[in-house]
């Protein structure tokens, strides 16, 4: 018998662990710690990216990272055929065991994903526009990036049934069966539709969504004005990361996802303070 949504017992919270929270243990123990607190009455699926450990492992092999920026002003990593295979080993390896590995170490009892396994995310590789340092934009079509296209709910709802809390490394499969490079919040926002969670949360390494960083902590924002906040977020500091999160918690909401909260990782307690009000707060309406 498939197994549906109904099996899972608790509400379910999607949380994206990203930016520098994902390499810090101090932090990562922190969130786990929290998780472990709130257990008893959500379940959780956990969303990762793997930027800082890639960057980390380029350094390593004495390769410079690329990044290209889209006419929006929204930055992606360069994955060319040797990145995707140094993210893959960084983001799926590295990241994705110290997440699993921190949340056992809280009594947690994690399982460590990509979303190749299982066909747990499947992506079709980005042809998409870039601007170089001229202006002058050009076509990308050679990119191990991915578009995601559907999650394995199915597989997802066993293991959280199961008591299970799966993390899922921002990996995607092509349609050739190749690894293609996600977006950790798109990733966030992609399970939490598919799943039909109650909440999304993506942790980072400030406070939330700042009007005028890093001034004007915006509590609340409702889906009508995240594009402006969009449009807002390219103007300022914090104008990369952010605008992906933000885009992020459009894909959420526009997929069913009734609240999106934005915030701090690196706190303690930080998940129960988001709950608590905490962070930026994104509804419908």
């Amino acid at each position: 018998m498939p197994v549906t949504a109904h099996t899972i017992p608790k509400p379910l919270i999607v949380i994206k662990i990203g930016g520098s929270t994902a390499s810090s243990a101090q932090a990562l123990a922190s969130i786990s710690t929290d998780l472990a607190s709130l257990q008893s009455k959500y379940s959780f699926i956990i969303a990762h990216g793997g930027s800082a450990q890639t960057n980390e492992l380029c350094k390593r092999m004495n390769i410079t990272p690329r990044f290209h920026t889209s006419p929006t002003g929204v930055k992606s990593r360069a994955t060319d055929a040797e990145i995707i295979q140094l993210y893959t080993m960084a983001c799926g390896g590295q990241a994705n065991s110290q997440i699993v590995c921190a949340l056992h170490s809280a009594g947690v009892n994690a399982v460590g994903l990509s979303g190749l396994d299982g066909k747990v995310v499947q992506a079709k590789q980005k042809i998409f526009t870039a601007v170089d340092d001229s202006g002058k934009q050009k076509m990308i079509r050679d990119d191990f990036t991915g578009k995601i296209e559907k999650v394995n709910a199915e597989l997802l709802h066993a293991l959280l049934a199961s008591g299970y809390t799966p993390v899922v490394a921002a990996l995607a499969i092509s349609e050739s069966n190749t690894p293609l490079n996600i977006d950790g919040d798109r990733l966030m926002a992609s399970l939490a539709s598919a799943l039909h969670a109650d909440k999304a949360i993506s942790l980072t390494d400030v406070d939330g969504y700042y009007k005028n960083f890093p001034n004007d902590l915006v509590p609340a924002l409702t889906s009508s004005e995240l594009e402006a906040a969009m449009q807002n977020a390219g103007a300022g500091k914090a104008s990369g990361g952010m605008k992906k999160k933000l885009m992020g918690c459009i894909e959420a909401i526009n997929g069913g996802v009734s609240e999106v909260i934005i915030g701090n990782g690196a706190v303690p307690a930080p998940i129960t303070k988001l709950l608590a009000g905490a962070g930026t707060h994104i509804t419908k309406n």
